[in-house]
């Protein structure tokens, strides 16, 4: 038998913000959520991700210790 008053309530429409903006709408158990990173902000996605340089690392570490051949 299933107990209606103890779900949340579900709020189909949900808006997403992110810094104010309205990102999108979800289903939710909160009227609204607040969010800082997003696909359409996150470096990863929008393509200006920056690639950490990790050539010559070992070489540089095993130099520095003395630990070449």
């Amino acid at each position: 038998m299933a107990k209606p008053s103890i779900h949340p309530s579900w709020y189909p429409n949900a808006k997403v913000y992110c810094d104010g903006q309205l990102i999108l709408k979800v289903g939710s158990t909160k009227p609204s959520l607040n969010v800082d990173i997003w696909s359409g902000n996150h470096p990863f996605y929008t393509g200006s991700q920056k690639i950490i340089d990790t050539e010559g690392r070992v070489e540089r570490f095993m130099r520095k210790y003395g630990l070449t051949d």
